[in-house]
């Protein structure tokens, strides 16, 4: 036979789909989720688990995954949308912010688990590069889990490596180096833990309203609009976070919103009553009547 070159036509473009449908729609990674459920032989079957961060427009929410054969198993949550509970009531998607769900959601896995006193973590962050290290032989060894960025993009000082190091501030081991901080300079190879220790501190979000406020006021009061309601400025910022991480190592427990159940009276109004089978013969019968009753009028 003569060779035939198989040319890939638009027609055949426009059939082909990849094979797994939450790669097709942009939603998973699969080869680094992979790399991040595949557990060696000889562990016996011991949960591997991942800290899954992800971000909304407005919220960060921080979970503690396992994989399992019939699917995720979620060990405890957090999200930003928690924190006006802890003082911390604007900017819930910054820097900050989601250091402060990392550290929740650490500091609530450990008290599930019944660690919370033997791993402390970092209690007065400064900046510094820090790794939960084992107690002893005797102790039970730190907690450990990997870092899940999903799609999002692991440039220099990225939301997702705040959350980690929360996390690992919190108590978790997250095996992590530097190089992804605030702070880090690659010529020098070094990190700057007092520009770090600010970002956790919340100094840029202050050194930003206090430099809008001075060069564009209009600009200043729109975008601040929900701090100045508050009566929040530019000296308040880091007060506000240092006593939200206090109060987050107090009561790290998860406390549901509560709601309100206006909406069930009002779904009841629309909803249609069911019938019995003798109530619908009789509306069919009415019915009838009623035609018949209009025809001879």
């Amino acid at each position: 036979m003569p060779f035939v070159k198989q040319t890939k036509n638009g027609a055949y473009f426009s059939r082909y789909q990849v094979k797994y449908r939450r790669r097709r729609e942009g939603k998973t990674d699969y080869q680094a989720r992979r790399k991040l459920t595949s557990q060696a032989k000889d562990k016996y079957n011991a949960p591997k688990y991942r800290l899954v961060v992800r971000f909304s427009n407005k919220f960060v929410t921080v979970q503690i995954v396992s994989a399992k054969i019939q699917g995720d198993v979620v060990l405890t949550h957090a999200s930003s949308r928690e924190l006006p509970r802890y003082g911390i009531k604007h900017g819930l998607s910054n820097w900050t912010a989601a250091y402060a769900t990392g550290l929740l959601a650490a500091r609530r896995a450990l008290t599930i688990l019944g660690l919370a006193d033997k791993y402390e973590g970092v209690v007065e962050p400064d900046g510094e590069m820090t790794e939960t290290q084992p107690l002893g032989d005797d102790e039970p060894r730190p907690f450990k889990a990997y870092l899940d960025v999903g799609l999002k993009r692991t440039s220099t000082g990225s939301r997702v490596f705040a959350a980690m190091k929360g996390a690992s501030d919190g108590g978790l081991y997250i095996p992590h180096s530097e190089k992804r901080f605030p702070g880090y300079d690659p010529e020098t190879k070094e990190l700057d833990a007092e520009v770090l220790s600010g970002y956790i501190r919340g100094s840029h979000v202050a050194e930003f309203m206090e430099s809008l406020e001075e060069e564009d006021d209009e600009r200043f009061k729109k975008h601040f609009s929900g701090y100045l309601a508050d009566e929040v400025g530019s000296e308040d910022i880091e007060e506000i976070y240092e006593n939200a991480y206090s109060a987050i190592r107090e009561d790290p427990s998860f406390k549901p919103t509560e709601k309100s159940k206006d909406w069930k009276s009002e779904t009841k109004k629309h909803k249609a009553t069911k019938l019995t089978h003798s109530q619908r013969k009789q509306r069919i019968a009415d019915k009838i009547a009623a035609f018949k009753a209009g025809q001879n009028e």
